[in-house]
């Protein structure tokens, strides 16, 4: 889930008895294996933390009117863009992922949603999964459903992908701390019970999800034991079952971002690791580089090679409500186009504690040598979060989350470039964020704190950009997520 620890501080009266009831139910179910009861039991209760946090922070805003839209949105949509509109007007939405089928006119949005009410009696996850299926191309979406309304603690860290081929869509979420995988086959309409991807690991975190072309080869990505070691999980008959190894032993955190699989075969895993102190201790100030990591394997997931793409210093401290130095820093993004050709977007700062901005870096020759880096961002702001996607020949889309006025952290917006020639030089950037108001966190400037680790960007089957983000009053919350489309 996040790597933030989220305290509460102040306990209304009114509504410490609801939490007490729900927070019961988020009890994490831990897979037998090595990693130690210490280790589990301390991600467990960063987990409960988090969700009373946002729960009692989502209640105080329902209580006082200020939830979800609760005033009209007041922008003019930025040119080519349909103008940016809220995936669900009253729901606490938080880190969405968003897929497009290349071929049909599909999109398929998931989100962590928060303080609804549950999707089945008994022993049923708070927060949980909730799906929403577009036919249009994102101009019109249905009513979010559970992605599974399964018994069980807590649903979290939701990806969405959809298998290039045959239109079949993949997700894996987390279950407490157990990585899942599951997959429709009709649109999203039905899925498939959920199938454990971890095998004996003890606890997984943070999951991303890549697939071959006609999804025999699957292939997810998870942090886990001892203190945030990476690790792959591999099936070869379409998510059937599952094998793991891990991929460094290391006293460095690390962070799974984002996967692809080249046309190839080639896979690819973007992550970034973090060294707290002499290790553990997730979620304090750095004090070493940030390395931006692609594991790459060229035999279906047999063996893996770990390229250090680039080292950064560790930037701006968060300081809003509930979140921990660390929360703007450590991101990275992948894609992969048509012809093999691999692009990245990461965030990092020059200089301790300084601004961020947002760099690029593209490989043509499966990742074993790299280009110069490319920014994107300006040096006079605070960047955070990039989101990429590509398809075709050198045709790249990204965006990323950026202050506005000087590094001012209380007005945050969304910017949107695009590249021809794989990265090498991109479009003037233009604000995906354009919604002037409509929710209490937002104003003309921006918005007033990134909500989530991660947002997504997808490309739709008539070549049209759908971003989806989440925004919020601070990392607690509560907050919402966003979207803007090409028409």
């Amino acid at each position: 889930m996040n790597r933030s620890t989220n305290r509460v501080i102040l306990v209304i009266a009114a509504i410490v008895a609801v939490i007490a009831l729900v927070i019961g139910s988020v009890q994490p179910a831990l897979a037998p294996g090595r990693g130690g009861p210490d280790e589990r039991n301390e991600e467990a209760e960063e987990q409960r933390e988090s969700v009373a946090a946002k729960l009692e922070a989502l209640e105080a805003a329902r209580a006082q009117g200020t939830l979800g839209q609760h005033r009209p949105i007041a922008a003019a949509a930025t040119p080519g863009w349909a103008g940016e509109l809220p995936y669900d007007t009253t729901a606490d939405d938080w880190e969405p992922a968003i897929a497009a089928d290349p071929s049909g006119p599909y999109v398929y949005a998931l989100v962590t949603r928060y303080g609804a009410d549950k999707p089945c009696p008994g022993n049923c996850p708070t927060p949980w999964i909730a799906l929403e299926i577009s036919a249009d191309g994102g101009a019109t979406w249905g009513n979010g459903v559970p992605l599974c309304a399964c018994k069980g603690s807590g649903q979290f860290d939701p990806i969405i992908e959809v298998v290039p081929s045959t239109g079949a869509v993949y997700a894996t979420y987390m279950n407490g701390f157990n990585v899942v995988f599951t997959k429709s086959t009709d649109h999203g309409l039905t899925w498939s019970a959920p199938v454990k991807t971890y095998g004996n690991v003890s606890w997984n975190d943070k999951p991303v999800l890549a697939m071959s072309d006609n999804g025999q080869h699957v292939y997810i990505s998870f942090n886990g034991p001892t203190g945030g070691d990476p690790y792959a999980a591999v099936s070869h008959d379409f998510g059937a079952t599952w094998s793991q190894s891990k991929l460094v032993d290391s006293k460095r955190y690390y962070f799974a971002f984002d996967a692809d699989v080249a046309p190839d075969g080639t896979v690819y895993l973007a992550e970034t690791s973090i060294l707290y102190g002499g290790g553990g201790n997730k979620g304090t100030t750095p004090t070493a580089t940030i390395d931006e990591h692609v594991f790459i394997s060229r035999d279906a997931g047999a063996t893996w090679e770990d390229h250090i793409v680039a080292s950064v210093q560790p930037g701006l401290a968060c300081t809003a409500t509930g979140c921990s130095p660390d929360f703007y820093l450590g991101h990275i993004a992948l894609s992969v186009d048509a012809s093999g050709a691999v692009v990245v977007l990461y965030d990092g700062a020059s200089v301790a504690g300084g601004l961020q901005t947002i760099e690029v870096r593209r490989s043509t020759n499966g990742g074993a040598t790299w280009s110069p880096a490319v920014r994107l961002s300006p040096t006079t702001e605070e960047a955070t979060s990039p989101a990429v996607e590509s398809r075709g020949n050198g045709d790249v889309r990204a965006w990323w989350m950026q202050t506005s006025g000087g590094g001012n952290v209380d007005a945050w917006n969304v910017w949107y470039r695009s590249s021809t020639n794989g990265g090498s030089t991109w479009t003037t950037p233009v604000k995906l964020s354009d919604a002037g108001g409509g929710a209490a966190y937002k104003t003309p400037n921006g918005f007033l704190e990134v909500y989530g680790d991660y947002g997504e960007l997808a490309i739709t089957n008539t070549g049209k950009s759908i971003a989806i983000w989440g925004e919020g009053l601070s990392y607690t919350g509560p907050g919402g997520t966003w979207f803007n489309r090409q028409p």
